[in-house]
């Protein structure tokens, strides 16, 4: 077998077999295959595309590059949660105690913010003494003892796939979405769990621009893990706006514990509950959605979702006063409002503009060398369809930047208002499993 015949058939828009699949993998993981080959491959089915079954063998194949980790000693359902990235998006430091608290297992590798987008480790490190790096061991006794941990992806988990990410990130081969669900799904099913619910965003500020998009590169996702044995679903959810009103680190993880204490923002709620909801009915603790919710509201009301909330905080280091108090987090130096030179409507909120701009008060990375400041970032007072009047707040924000007058500018220029009344939008527009 050689390389050359596989990207001539590729680029000739031949279907690739199982073995010849793994052969590249495997040839390019070890350093046998150049990556220039491995360009010319990716632009191949950049253009080309995969089918289902190609893109399973792919995944298959990258999933078994490295490490994985074997969850079977767990007693139950073990879950994954995986957001495709937005703006905002503290989704899984509240799906993830509330879930635990009815009885769910959830393990769950997590990211690093980069550009506009938040990572869930960030905001979890702005709790102080949180750790992220658990071995393999630590975080299958902490699932079995508290039902939760979230942690950083270890050093030989797929390993085919930082190979090949970092080539097509400076190739132009980052959009195809086979190569973009095999990435996903690949970490996914090498993590262990026997269930994964997929948030998949479109919008401005996710990497996904367009609903459509968003649903051809979930439902491939859905195709490839059911198709290797786990059950997948997907909810297509907006990032045209950010989710819920905080957006960096100690700020949104402060939004998640008054989403647990019952007084999250309204579209943050609304996709906790729903997340939450199906991953109940994955774990087998509920038989429909109804159920799930009626449940998941009793145990925000009762205070035991925060209290695992807690739990989970400790049990990975962290001081979990800060879980019950959270005015001990710190606060930035400069913290100004920016308010409305107009009366209307919010009609748009440029979504990739606030997450760029909370990035330059400081809250974000524009290279994974940079330092985060925990305290940086906006917080929003109004959202797409409130009305606000001239001179009212449209929202706060936080930083320790001395220079920062033009950001506060850009941030205003980033609410669009309008006469006309706006309809609200959902904030989950499809269930896909």
């Amino acid at each position: 077998m050689r390389m050359v015949d596989l990207i001539i058939k590729k680029r000739d828009g031949g279907e690739l077999s199982k073995e010849e699949i793994n052969y590249f993998i495997k040839g390019y993981t070890n350093g046998e295959i150049p990556d220039y080959q491995a360009s010319a491959f990716t632009m191949a089915v950049l253009f080309k595309g995969m089918s289902d079954e190609e893109t399973a063998y792919l995944c298959d194949a990258m999933e078994h590059s490295g490490d994985t980790i074997d969850l079977s000693e767990v007693d139950g359902v073990v879950v994954d949660k995986h957001s495709t990235g937005g703006v905002g998006d503290k989704t899984s430091l509240v799906v993830g105690p509330l879930v635990a608290s009815c009885g769910a297992k959830i393990a769950k590798m997590s990211g690093r913010g980069l550009g506009h987008t938040g990572g869930t480790l960030d905001k979890m490190e702005s709790i102080p003494g949180m750790r992220i790096n658990l071995s393999k061991d630590e975080m299958i006794a902490q699932v079995k003892k508290i039902g939760i941990a979230i942690l950083g992806q270890s050093a030989n988990l797929v390993p085919a796939d930082k190979k090949l990410y970092a080539l097509r990130d400076v190739t132009g081969t980052v959009e195809s979405i086979p190569l973009i669900a095999s990435s996903i799904m690949s970490k996914k099913l090498a993590s262990g769990s026997n269930c994964i619910l997929l948030d998949v965003k479109f919008g401005s500020g996710a990497f996904m621009k367009n609903i459509d998009s968003a649903r051809l590169l979930a439902s491939k996702m859905v195709a490839i893990g059911n198709g290797l044995g786990r059950d997948t679903r997907a909810i297509l959810t907006d990032m045209r706006q950010p989710l819920g009103l905080a957006v960096g680190n100690a700020l949104e993880v402060k939004e998640a514990i008054d989403t647990l204490n019952g007084h999250g923002p309204r579209d943050f709620q609304e996709l906790c509950l729903e997340a939450s909801s199906i991953i109940l009915e994955q774990a087998k603790i509920v038989k429909s959605k109804d159920e799930a919710r009626e449940i998941l509201l009793e145990k925000i009301t009762s205070g035991e979702a925060l209290n695992k909330l807690c739990e989970f905080v400790a049990s990975q280091g962290g001081d979990p006063s800060y879980i019950r108090h959270p005015e001990k987090f710190e606060l930035s130096k400069t913290i100004e409002d920016v308010y409305s030179e107009k009366e209307g409507y919010i009609e748009e909120i440029n979504c990739l503009e606030i997450g760029e701009s909370a990035m330059r008060l400081g809250a974000g990375r524009e290279t994974m060398e940079d330092v985060i400041d925990m305290s940086a970032g906006i917080v929003l007072n109004k959202k797409v369809g409130d009305y606000v009047k001239k001179g009212e707040k449209l929202c706060t924000i936080h930083t320790n930047k001395k220079d920062y007058l033009k950001i506060k500018q850009d941030i205003h220029d980033s609410f669009k208002i309008s006469e006309e009344e706006i309809k609200i939008p959902p904030v989950v527009h499809e269930y896909i499993h």
